[in-house]
């Protein structure tokens, strides 16, 4: 393998895949503040990337990056000396431009690994889940950017780290993705490099999903189990996954090959019963946002422990006061005719639907909006809530997967689902968006459905 260049000042990089909404567009952009000569692939033609192209123009305009949009040519990925990979591209191991790139001897590697080098480790926490893992990102943000502290947060949660210059003493709070988290372990070979890991990582709970990414369900929970790989002694790793959910726990070792999430740092169990009592989240409604706030202060304690500092946890439960559910996280979008409506359009998964089910107390007042892109895994704990609630309105192409007999409905569009919920629904009902499958096909991503959800509200 060629060696991984220690200076992009004049080297051929390939970034493989712009994007519609240029998520290979931070990379491209610190590339060539790095001095590199960039080839920016990608297999959509211009005009479907012009938003985010208009955005490169100026380096496009000097020659400092160069364009080969409609297709991808292996004499591209083979002559470079550098290929940056789009964590979007499934199974890459199977791709037969990244093969031909490997097979040449070219480093091949993504964004997240080249921004993960310059951070601190001993500052670092990395979280990963199915779900749950971007509001405990940003609690875990909330604690340690406090008390004359600065933490910034990165990953898989939005925006890119690089270029953006490290404070002295800053604490970094990274969400990883299944797909991340691969390119960090094992996929880090491909590159030449060794695993990279946080002195601390969190891994919030499991259960399927990805899959079409992965190729298979157990691929997906070995690339989790990369959030461990690379440590070192005095490194912390938590999860209570098996703690709160030991049947979902066992189902999963028992499908994937054991429970690499064993071994975690906690304290004892009436230590973290106590801890869960002290939280109380006003303005964000559900149980596991209160386990999800249990985790965060316990790996803020870790940090800060990490850190040589000593951890408050009063201060830390107290700080949590002040946590906002994140947009299209079980956000308050408005009420109509006495029906609160929520979004929670980051929903992907039937797990994270089960849980906003929870948060509401009553099944049989949720008017449930579901659906959307096919990710290959078991929709029948959806299908199954229909009975329980007061209503089942099914969206996108899994819509037959889960309005398979009445009293669910196959309203195909989130127009249709609305409008509706809306007729049928009485005062004190609500009305959710918790799709458990992604946005694709219909909407662009999970964003643009919840604003979709949140304006027809409004029009109501």
């Amino acid at each position: 393998m060629k060696p991984y260049p220690t200076s992009l000042a004049g080297r051929r990089v390939l970034v493989m895949g712009l994007g519609q909404f240029g998520g290979g567009l931070g990379v491209t952009r610190w590339l060539a503040a790095q001095g590199a000569r960039v080839l920016l692939t990608d297999r959509d033609p211009e005009d479907k990337l012009a938003k985010p192209l208009g955005e490169l123009r100026e380096a496009i305009g000097t020659g400092q990056v160069e364009l080969r949009l409609g297709r991808h040519e292996h004499a591209d990925f083979v002559g470079a000396d550098l290929v940056i990979a789009n964590p979007a591209v499934p199974t890459p191991w199977r791709n037969e431009f990244l093969a031909a790139a490997v097979a040449a001897g070219t480093p091949v590697t993504t964004e997240i690994r080249l921004a993960v080098e310059g951070l601190d480790r001993d500052r670092t926490v990395a979280i990963t889940g199915s779900a749950g893992k971007s509001s405990t990102c940003s609690m875990v943000h909330l604690l340690l950017d406090d008390a004359g502290r600065t933490a910034r947060l990165g990953g898989n949660i939005g925006g890119t780290l690089l270029g953006t210059p490290a404070v002295p003493g800053q604490f970094n709070v990274l969400e990883l993705s299944s797909a991340m988290l691969w390119w960090l372990g094992e996929g880090a070979a491909l590159a030449g490099l060794s695993p990279w890991a946080a002195r601390t990582s969190v891994l919030t709970n499991l259960a399927p999903n990805h899959v079409d990414w992965h190729g298979e369900l157990p691929h997906y929970v070995r690339s989790k189990a990369n959030i461990r790989l690379g440590r070192r002694p005095g490194d912390v790793f938590l999860t209570l996954f098996a703690h709160e959910q030991p049947d979902a726990a066992r189902t999963i070792a028992a499908s994937c090959g054991g429970a690499w999430w064993e071994g975690a740092q906690l304290p004892p169990a009436a230590e973290l019963d106590a801890l869960l009592a002290m939280l109380d989240l006003p303005t964000v409604p559900g149980e596991h946002q209160r386990r999800n706030a249990r985790l965060a202060v316990l790996a803020a304690e870790a940090a800060l422990c990490g850190a040589g500092l000593a951890p408050d946890r009063a201060r830390l439960v107290a700080r949590l006061q002040d946590f906002r559910a994140l947009p299209h996280r079980l956000q308050y979008v408005g009420t109509h005719r006495g029906m609160r409506c929520f979004n929670d359009s980051m929903s992907t998964t039937p797990d994270a639907t089960l849980l906003a089910i929870a948060a509401f107390g009553d099944a049989a007042r949720i008017h449930l909006i579901a659906g959307g892109y096919d990710k290959k895994v078991d929709l029948s704990p959806i299908r199954d809530l229909a009975p329980r609630l007061a209503g089942l309105y099914a969206i996108g192409q899994t819509a037959t997967q889960i309005a398979t007999a009445p009293p669910a409905m196959d309203c195909g569009t989130l127009d249709a689902a609305v409008a509706a919920a809306a007729a049928r629904a009485r005062e004190g009902d609500v009305l959710l968006l918790s799709p458990g499958c992604a946005s694709w096909g219909q909407f662009t991503n999970y964003e643009h459905r919840g604003d979709a959800f949140a304006a027809l509200v409004r029009n109501l």
